[in-house]
């Protein structure tokens, strides 16, 4: 049971840092205690692990794995809180941005350092509703990925891994409610799963474009994989049912579509989605009025 103690030279906000990772409440694979520990699990080079996470009062990160993972994930730990995160170059350019960022000091992009794993979920969100999406997450979790080394609290599970993807049959992925072309993506990509984890190493755009070698995965996904993946400061989410509403609202007050944001973006280069992430940890969101997407269950058709 190897453990990591860690003490962050700059303002860290735990919970907002590893936010992206987690999909919904009833994410298997990221969970919070009652204790304040986060609870992850990953496939990492050298097999399943879990960690978990906690901040002492004092600021020092305590960290505990379990499993054949455990040493690359506490080794990972700094870059996973964001210690690879270099802002110095940021500027805020509207009143709204700054407001967000001053009231954000520990916000951090992290970065797993694995694509795997933050590529099937993002896979599964493509053209669906989050509620789908998740559903989908936790049903594959639970069925294909491996129980959580160590104590972990109740339900949590593995990632599934590119060979237990592609074990999975027809009629598997349908009681998962993954309709055929998300199905035939993730396929596609289990298939070169070890290839892919080099644009981690690449990042940026040269990363982004790695990922959209596989069939399937275009700008939206390739970006939602970098923002987790690598921390790619860059990586705006364009296609986004959400994103583009969140950044005129909150910068213009009105709606945009992707090129109107990507223009209102425009002078954050190259850290766009960072001036993004400080909308979002402000507060903005899309406005409930807007349009909804119809919740579809692949399982009854």
């Amino acid at each position: 049971m190897p453990e990591r103690t860690w003490r962050p030279p700059f303002p860290l906000d735990l919970a907002a840092v590893l936010a992206p990772l987690q999909r919904g409440r009833g994410d298997p694979c990221l969970r919070r205690d009652e204790g304040g520990v986060a609870w992850l699990t990953g496939n990492t080079p050298d097999g399943a692990g879990t960690l978990a996470v906690h901040r002492r009062a004092g600021g020092e990160v305590r960290a505990t794995a379990w499993g054949r993972g455990a040493d690359f994930l506490l080794e990972w730990l700094p870059a996973l809180l964001g210690a690879a995160d270099d802002d110095s170059g940021f500027v805020a350019h509207h009143e709204a941005v700054a407001r967000a960022r001053h009231g954000a000091p520990g916000l951090r992009l992290g970065a797993t350092g694995r694509v795997w794993d933050v590529l099937v979920p993002a896979v599964l969100e493509q053209k669906v509703t989050g509620y789908e999406a998740r559903r989908s997450w936790r049903e594959l979790c639970r069925r294909f990925g491996e129980p959580a080394p160590g104590p972990a609290p109740d339900g949590m599970r593995v990632p599934p891994t590119p060979v237990a993807v592609r074990s999975i049959v027809d009629w598997k992925w349908h009681k998962a409610g993954v309709d055929l072309t998300r199905r035939r993506t993730l396929i596609a990509a289990a298939r070169v799963a070890h290839r892919l984890e080099r644009a981690a190493v690449l990042g940026g755009a040269d990363g982004r474009l790695l990922l959209r070698n596989v069939p399937g995965v275009g700008p939206w996904t390739a970006a939602e994989v970098a923002q987790r993946a690598w921390g790619d400061p860059d990586a705006v989410s364009v296609g986004d049912f959400h994103v583009p509403a969140v950044v005129g609202h909150a910068l213009l007050g009105r709606e945009l579509d992707d090129a109107g944001m990507l223009a209102e973006l425009a002078p954050y280069t190259p850290q766009r989605q960072r001036a993004v992430r400080y909308l979002e940890a402000a507060g903005f969101s899309r406005p409930r009025s807007g349009p909804r997407q119809a919740v579809r269950d692949y399982r009854a058709m």
